[in-house]
């Protein structure tokens, strides 16, 4: 048996207590602001269902509300009118499948995100509904379609954009680890077989 010079063996009775940090987990500040957005981002999500769900008085009043029979896309799809998808966000707008389909959206990204489990999923899910979100007020249109000015600030990266990356780095980061379910679910035999579902 060779020994590399400069790496002895440890003699026996001497444990090697030298460990060497693993790079997949990043620093106490890190867990901690990894941790803080994955909470802020979940109750963007959960707050915009529950707002939209029972009228809170913030983006919908009591009237408005989904459980009063209000359409939670009908509004906001029905307005567009910048970008070329106007007609089809129009034709969407106050549909029952693309009313379900937002909330369902909204309630499971937000549950996901906020307690630390499913992060691949929801960061796909989150992204898709905000890169529609982003068509739908398209800022890369300085226009609206009667002429006034849109009201765009940047032609390309908004909060929508900023969101999605949010998701995203909180799924690559397995955020859910900190302070979350995310280990729990990590364990579990369908998640553990589907790298996927993590």
């Amino acid at each position: 048996m060779t020994v590399t010079q400069g790496h002895p063996l440890p003699t026996r009775g001497h444990a090697d207590t030298h460990t060497t940090p693993d790079p997949a987990v990043p620093p106490q500040q890190g867990r901690i602001a990894l941790t803080a957005l994955r909470i802020g981002m979940g109750v963007v999500f959960l707050w915009a269902f529950l707002d939209k769900t029972f009228g809170l008085g913030y983006a919908t009043g009591t009237a408005k509300a989904w459980i009063h029979g209000g359409s939670p896309t009908k509004g906001f799809l029905g307005a567009v009118d910048v970008g070329p998808l106007q007609t089809p966000f129009h034709t969407m707008a106050g549909a029952w499948w693309a009313d379900w389909l937002f909330m369902l959206g909204l309630a499971g990204v937000g549950v996901a995100v906020l307690v630390g489990v499913a992060l691949r999923p929801a960061a796909v899910a989150g992204t898709v509904m905000l890169a529609l979100m982003w068509l739908a007020e398209f800022p890369l249109a300085q226009l609206a379609a009667d002429g006034t000015p849109a009201g765009s600030t940047n032609p390309i990266v908004d909060y929508h954009v900023i969101y999605a990356l949010a998701l995203i780095v909180l799924a690559a980061t397995n955020a859910g680890r900190f302070w979350g379910l995310g280990a729990w679910w990590a364990r579990l035999p369908i998640v553990r077989d589907h790298a996927w579902a993590r």
